[in-house]
């Protein structure tokens, strides 16, 4: 997927959430390196993830050299002397996180060795926001614009700017092991720090291996890639491996909207969990907030986005009409539903079949009976 970035020796950094395959990357391009391409390849391999533990390493590397690093905290000191005693031409460094290592990585940059090397994060912006790793993309900086420069460029006399050229000037966000973005880490940072969206390329693997190169703007990748997944699946034949991308294709169009929904619906979820039980103790409820099977009613929100919840419920068609109750009719029915009062911070209910023997709407009942009945005993007191 990055056969022409190799071949045209420069540096790269892949970036990904912990398990997505970076270090399954590197290793494979450390075998390409030394073994198709001939090269000297040396690997610092802290945690002996790259080439095992062995005495002999491990096939997977090819002909690359490794270096076992015995304290990670000197991990940096390693990446030095692989540079000033082996004369490699490419040195591969798996997960840099550390201030020492950054500053060993531009080090090696500067004296003509290139660098293939991994770090956690999920987007370029991670980096820029990580002070310890910023300066592996150049870094950022405060600048204080003259008056004239401020007009001309139409923003405040502060800006952000990035502090110098970058260590690797290839980032490569790995969103899955298919599928791939490539920055071109100046042109991006650039961009990212005068709030524009930067160009950048989109490299996807279909299930046939066949790469696909998109140059696409930053803020479309993930529709770009629920297109892309689309059309592949519809080129296949309807197979059962057809059904599985085109189901992996709708919930990757889906996943934005989830992400940004989550935090949300975390607490709504938690208190309709506990107040809804089973569909059998809500059927045949009176209140005209039920439909005629005894179901909640439907409403605009999507239940089945509640995991562990009947899909005929819509919880929050209950989460809008309870805040709609005034303090005195919601507080009655809570105490139809048997709540116990706040304890541990969570509303629970005490019998968690159901509403715990009551519907809702049963609290507006017996609240308005409770007021007939005391005015129904004031009365009589008065006529005694």
């Amino acid at each position: 997927m990055i056969e022409d970035i190799l071949m045209a020796n420069l540096p790269v950094l892949f970036l990904g959430r912990p398990g997505v395959g970076k270090t399954t990357v590197i290793r494979e391009i450390a075998r390409t390196l030394s073994d198709v391409l001939h090269k000297r390849v040396v690997i610092v391999d802290t945690s002996n993830e790259i080439g095992g533990d062995g005495d002999v390493p491990h096939p997977a590397i090819g002909g690359a050299r490794r270096m076992q690093v015995a304290d990670a905290s000197k991990q940096h000191q390693i990446m030095i002397e692989a540079v000033e005693n082996h004369m490699p031409e490419v040195v591969i460094v798996d997960e840099i996180g550390t201030e020492a290592e950054a500053a060993a990585c531009r080090t090696i940059a500067e004296r003509g060795v290139v660098l293939i090397g991994t770090a956690h994060g999920c987007f370029l912006e991670n980096l820029l926001k990580n002070p310890t790793l910023s300066n592996l993309v150049g870094g950022v900086t405060t600048v204080t614009l003259g008056d004239e420069a401020a007009r001309t460029r139409g923003s405040k006399k502060s800006v952000l700017e990035r502090k110098g050229p970058p260590t690797f000037p290839v980032v490569i966000e790995m969103r899955d092991r298919g599928a791939w973005v490539a920055h071109d880490v100046a042109e991006s940072v650039d961009k990212v720090l005068i709030d524009k969206v930067p160009k950048v390329q989109l490299r996807l693997r279909d299930p046939d291996r066949q790469v696909t190169c998109l140059e696409v703007a930053y803020d479309q990748v993930e529709a770009q890639m629920v297109a892309q997944l689309a059309h592949t699946s519809s080129s296949t034949d309807s197979s059962t491996d057809s059904s599985e991308g085109a189901a992996f294709a709708a919930a990757a169009a889906t996943a934005t909207a989830q992400r940004a929904r989550a935090a949300n619906l975390a607490g709504i979820e938690d208190l309709v969990s506990g107040v809804i039980g089973s569909s059998s103790s809500r059927a045949g409820g009176s209140s005209d907030w039920f439909n005629n099977s005894g179901s909640i009613r439907a409403s605009s929100f999507d239940a089945a986005a509640f995991e562990g919840i009947n899909a005929d419920i819509d919880p929050w068609s209950w989460v809008e009409r309870f805040k709609s109750l005034s303090e005195t009719e919601a507080l009655q029915e809570l105490k139809v539903l048997k709540y116990l009062n706040g304890q541990n911070g969570v509303l629970r209910p005490r019998n968690h079949s159901g509403f715990g023997g009551g519907s809702p709407g049963d609290a507006i009942v017996a609240a308005s009976s409770s007021k007939k009945k005391k005015r129904v005993t004031k009365a009589s007191a008065k006529g005694h």
